[in-house]
């Protein structure tokens, strides 16, 4: 999480949905008004700034632009994957869980999709997914989630203990809190970056983001400087 810990009791839901919310709210240099709470079998949902809704993408655009936050971590099958090293392509981050029954799959999905619209031009952009599940995501789960979504070879799929996703859960400003009624699901900050071919965090789409939207941002991502 970005801003402390909780934890959710039956007796206090409204004040568990407040600090699940300002949990969530990040990106606060940026012209954008997000707020993004997926759990898997609850709702979501995103508002963005006219100016960033104006902007030449069809995602929301953030200002002002920076450079990505470091990433580095393990993928599934134990190499070492480093964001720094996929400058020259667009880099679509995104935060996912396995036992996910929702938003998780649907964007795993949407992003399958968007890459065979790309065709040819889907070699130039690199998916990055980090585990929101330091638990439940292993070798096994994650194989067969990459299957099962048409994702296996198109997917960096990230994954780790606690310790090694925490911090950066917080430099990209997402949370994940474990459900406290379920043994596998987790709320998490459904959302999925753009980075630029020379390292920018340009772009955020919500958890309900449209293939074509990532088919006309690639190329803008491509020569963004």
């Amino acid at each position: 999480m970005t801003r402390g810990s909780y934890q959710c009791g039956p007796r206090r839901p409204r004040e568990c949905a407040r600090r699940r919310s300002k949990a969530i709210e990040g990106l606060a240099a940026v012209a954008l008004c997000l707020s993004f709470l997926s759990g898997c079998g609850g709702g979501s949902s995103a508002q963005a700034s006219s100016s960033a809704a104006q902007s030449e993408f069809a995602g929301a655009a953030l200002r002002p632009v920076a450079s990505a936050p470091p990433l580095a971590l393990r993928n599934y099958l134990g190499d070492h994957v480093n964001l720094d090293h996929y400058r020259g392509k667009a880099v679509l981050v995104t935060f996912l869980y396995t036992h996910c029954i929702d938003v998780c799959p649907v964007i795993a999905a949407n992003l399958a999709v968007a890459l065979d619209r790309l065709g040819p031009q889907a070699h130039t952009v690199q998916i990055i997914a980090v585990s929101v599940d330091a638990r439940g995501d292993n070798r096994r789960t994650v194989a067969a989630f990459l299957r099962a979504h048409h994702m296996t070879g198109r997917m960096k799929y990230l994954i780790g203990t606690a310790s090694e996703l925490r911090p950066v859960w917080k430099a990209w400003h997402v949370a994940a809190v474990r459900d406290p009624t379920s043994r596998t699901l987790v709320t998490h900050s459904s959302v999925t970056y753009g980075v630029s071919a020379t390292g920018k965090l340009m772009t955020l789409y919500g958890p309900t983001f449209e293939p074509a939207q990532i088919v006309h941002d690639i190329p803008k991502l491509l020569n963004s400087q």
